[in-house]
């Protein structure tokens, strides 16, 4: 298995595991912001369409097209990127926000799948925006794994305080 091929995997088992954890959560629950937390469900998703956009898409290969046509990037950008996610409530819904995930997704996959190993050495598309981690796409690809994990425990922690914890299907004696 060469990087690519290495990358791909981990990108898509995140993904999985992105979509394991929003599909196990009550869409009423989505717009819950627990004050302790200071985040929901909502923003969550909203955030990972952004950063799965911005990680593995854009600095990779520069804008796509097709994507702002199907998600209004320039409004989450002001809802989910630094946006309070209490400003985010009612703006879209669940059912809206898995559809643009699993698009955006689809899109991340396909694009890294189209890279080379070469590729993965070279530096990133520019952007208005720099990106805070990464110099090369492989460094990108790298940190929108790490990224997309993390938010995941973040959704397994409102998914707890709003109601259950996530079920990984132990048996208990």
């Amino acid at each position: 298995m060469n990087e690519v091929e290495l990358l791909l995997k981990q990108t898509s088992n995140a993904y999985d595991w992105t979509f394991t954890l929003l599909n196990s959560i009550p869409e009423d629950k989505w717009d819950i912001v627990p004050p302790v937390l200071e985040t929901s469900v909502t923003w969550q998703a909203g955030h990972l369409i952004m950063s799965f956009y911005f990680h593995s898409v854009m600095v990779i290969t520069g804008h796509l097209k097709e994507v702002f046509e199907k998600v209004p990037l320039k409004e989450y950008d002001t809802l989910f990127t630094r946006g309070n996610p209490a400003l985010a409530v009612g703006k879209t819904t669940p059912a809206v926000l898995k559809q643009q995930l699993r698009f955006v997704a689809d899109k991340s996959l396909e694009t890294i799948q189209k890279l080379s190993p070469s590729d993965l050495d070279l530096p990133l598309e520019p952007t208005h925006v720099p990106h805070p981690i990464a110099k090369t796409k492989y460094e990108a690809i790298d940190w929108n794994i790490k990224h997309t994990m993390w938010h995941c425990g973040q959704i397994a922690i409102v998914k707890r305080v709003t109601g259950q914890r996530f079920d990984f299907g132990l048996k208990h004696p």
